[in-house]
């Protein structure tokens, strides 16, 4: 590699100038105080946005900016070092698709329908698998299992109580939500050098039952409600709450997983760490409104409709009466993965 300059970002993200001019509208987004958590206006915000804000969530101020400190430092490695760093799991490297398989591999996605974005995928129950002299490497991963010991208390926290609003079985808790299935992904969005705003990742809803958002001041986030999308303004130490579609599944629709969106905008790049947790792989999810199903038939479906519609499907796939699905150019979802 004599001589030849070594960008830390993916070929494709080198050289952007798409554009997108959306509708925005201003911030609307309802707030939550985790210390004093209102039952009935959580039971308002589930049921009518699906996505809050955070406070008071007790996450140490400085545990996040180290974090974020870290992986900036991390995405600003030449990319070639970046594969090799991280090429599987617990942690792996990934541009251009905003997920992964469990195994660590990527989506396939054609050229013109990369995001743009790169990221870290973390499986939080390996981490203390991963060994090695590397100091950088050591310190971000104590960082991680911190960080991802105060997501899993937060996520049991706010599931129990709507699991308590909505009057399920506490039997159930530890098969709807499973810790052990906890992810982090971090993600940098790059930016666009001639556009305003492109696309960092299109619309879609997470297949998660909660996912948490801990993003920097640049800002980029999206939600939709009511046929219009939201923009969403950064706001320090605060969090994004989104349920996800087995949240929606769980409750028989009556709490929403809220369809979002990322853009990218000129001259900055956007920092992002985003946790997922997931119900037991094999754990039977009752649904008056679904037929019963597992996670892991709900993404094994999630994964043969990419292949077959270039789509994520969703839901609509374990409805008692499934409406007809038809196939439609590749353009990958990207709550695939989720």
């Amino acid at each position: 590699m004599s001589g030849t300059h070594l960008s830390p970002y993916p070929p494709l993200f080198r050289h952007s100038d798409d554009s997108l001019q959306p509708t925005l509208d201003s911030d609307l987004l309802p707030q939550i105080d985790f210390h004093l958590l209102d039952l009935d206006k959580l039971t308002e915000v589930c049921r009518d946005w699906g996505v809050f804000r955070l406070v008071n969530h007790g996450i140490p101020a400085d545990l996040s900016n180290r974090l974020q400190d870290q992986a900036k430092k991390l995405f600003s490695l030449p990319v070639e070092s970046k594969q090799a760093l991280f090429n599987s799991p617990p942690m792996a490297y990934f541009w251009g698709t905003p997920a992964l398989t469990p195994s660590g591999v990527a989506i396939t996605q054609s050229a013109q329908n990369l995001y743009q974005l790169e990221g870290l995928f973390v499986l939080l129950n390996q981490l203390p698998q991963l060994q090695g002299d590397d100091p950088t490497l050591r310190s971000f991963r104590l960082l991680l299992e911190e960080y991802g010991q105060h997501m899993a208390r937060l996520a049991r926290s706010i599931f129990n109580v709507v699991m308590r609003n909505l009057g399920l079985d506490p039997s159930l808790s530890e098969t709807y939500l499973s810790e052990s299935t906890g992810v982090v992904r971090l993600y940098r969005y790059t930016h666009c050098r001639d556009a305003n705003q492109i696309s960092g990742m299109e619309a879609h809803t997470d297949s998660s039952v909660l996912s948490i958002l801990n993003e920097d001041e640049v800002g980029g986030l999206e939600v939709y409600k009511d046929d219009r999308w939201i923009q969403v303004r950064p706001i320090t130490n605060t969090l994004i709450v989104n349920l996800g579609d087995m949240m929606q599944a769980m409750s028989n629709d009556e709490y929403k997983s809220v369809k979002h969106r990322v853009l990218v905008k000129k001259g900055e790049d956007r920092m992002s760490i985003c946790y997922f947790v997931f119900p037991m792989d094999d754990g039977v999810i009752q649904s008056t409104n679904y037929r019963p199903f597992t996670y892991k038939m709900f993404r094994t479906q999630v994964q043969e409709d990419i292949k077959a519609t270039g789509s994520k499907v969703g839901l609509q796939r374990f409805m008692h009466t499934e409406p007809q699905i038809r196939s439609s150019a590749p353009t990958p979802n990207p709550g695939a993965q989720r």
